[in-house]
């Protein structure tokens, strides 16, 4: 085994979980090796594509808290790398004002003090008015939203990662874990030893758990990534001060809808479905359900008159999902060396430098600087099993 082939943490999978936990690593003076098993860049897992919102609006409380630190540590991110990774458009949160969801992200964010605007009818009209809301809704703006450039996040954190002397290997495919006081990885490109590891590989995490005795209750989501015409250029456009919105729950979804001003694709607006059909992350290309573009094509032909109610570009995107949507942050119930974070839920990219520091805290056998009960896998007892 020679010295290039040990390390002091490996980290598994180069999404921006991986890529923050590495750079986390690195600047606590680890060395530190990033697998990642396919060629960088990448567009097959969950961190590509150029844009992500970012928000303190939720329903929980762990979640509004750790994303006060979280924005100081983006901010902190693009004064040492020099480059803008973050745009304040407000975020505009819809929903039935007598429904819970809706209530209890206006709770939170005021007994956070979080800046927040409450839009009477009229406001929104005035303030808003190339959105159509829908009877007895309400509406308030998160003032701090606003759009992440992701595949620049990315970037840059895999660079800064690396100024600070970390080792990216990637086109690495992982054939085998052994579990011990240190920890073997066997990849298609060779084998590294470590004292401790830390997965995050998205949709791929249980692919590597059984290799560990490991399943988490996760189901991996294609999501269509919906770009919409403008019918006048610039309506919704992110020059124009157009927020980011989330619509909470209505009659015919489940889930919630999504969108951010045009700004990748000139004149197209980025609206999502926040639920996609269960797929193989291997195979998730044979997969051409759209019924959530059709719920999507009745709720903007109804909200939002000034685009056209047809998607001019669909992409791909995988969510992990949890039974309860919380993220996975915790030590391998049987080898306290293996740290796993998972389970993402298609609203994990905007935590990226705090779950990094987190899970380089966990691996490192520090006390983490939040209470981490929510994120625990012991909540899965009755899903989880061994793989073995």
């Amino acid at each position: 085994m020679s010295a290039e082939e040990d390390y002091d943490c490996i980290v598994i999978g180069a999404g921006i979980q991986g890529s923050f936990t590495a750079y986390q690593l690195t600047k606590e003076k680890k060395k530190t090796l990033l697998l990642e098993q396919f060629i960088l860049p990448h567009s097959r897992g969950s961190s590509h594509g150029q844009t992500r919102i970012i928000r303190k609006a939720y329903e929980q409380d762990i979640y509004t808290q750790m994303m006060e630190e979280c924005y100081q540590m983006w901010f902190q991110l693009e004064k040492e790398a020099g480059v803008k990774l973050y745009r304040q458009t407000g975020l505009l949160v819809m929903g039935p004002e007598n429904q819970e969801n809706y209530q209890q992200i206006k709770s939170t964010l005021l007994r956070n003090r979080v800046p927040t605007v409450i839009l009477s009818r009229e406001e929104f009209s005035r303030r808003i008015p190339n959105i159509n809301p829908m009877d007895g809704e309400g509406a308030l703006i998160d003032t701090t939203g606003g759009v992440l450039y992701a595949d620049r996040a990315l970037r840059i954190v895999q660079r800064q990662f690396q100024k600070l002397g970390g080792t990216i290997k990637d086109g690495q495919k992982v054939m085998d874990i052994k579990p011990g006081a240190v920890v073997t990885v066997l990849a298609s490109g060779g084998t590294y030893r470590a004292r401790s590891l830390v997965i995050t590989a998205g949709p791929w995490a249980n692919t590597l758990l059984s290799h560990t005795g490991l399943q988490l209750p996760l189901k991996v989501w294609k999501i269509n990534v919906c770009y919409w015409k403008e019918k006048v250029p610039g309506l919704y456009h992110v020059e124009q001060h157009f927020p980011c919105f989330l619509q909470l729950e209505i009659k015919e979804a489940k889930y919630h809808i999504y969108g951010l001003p045009s700004n990748e694709y000139p004149g197209l607006m980025k609206v999502c479905y926040h639920m996609g059909c269960e797929t193989d992350p291997n195979a998730r290309d044979t997969l051409t359900d759209k019924s959530d573009i059709d719920i999507l094509k009745r709720y903007i032909s109804r909200c939002f008159p000034g685009l056209v109610p047809e998607p001019a570009v669909v992409e791909s995107c995988l969510y992990t999902v949890t039974p309860d949507n919380h993220f996975v942050l915790d030590y391998h119930p049987t080898y306290n060396n293996i740290v796993i974070g998972a389970g993402f839920s298609g609203h994990g990219f905007k935590f990226g430098p705090i779950i990094g520091m987190l899970l380089c805290q966990l691996s490192q056998g520090e006390v983490p600087s939040y209470d981490l009960s929510t994120f625990k896998i012991r909540r899965f007892q009755s899903h989880s099993k061994s793989a073995l």
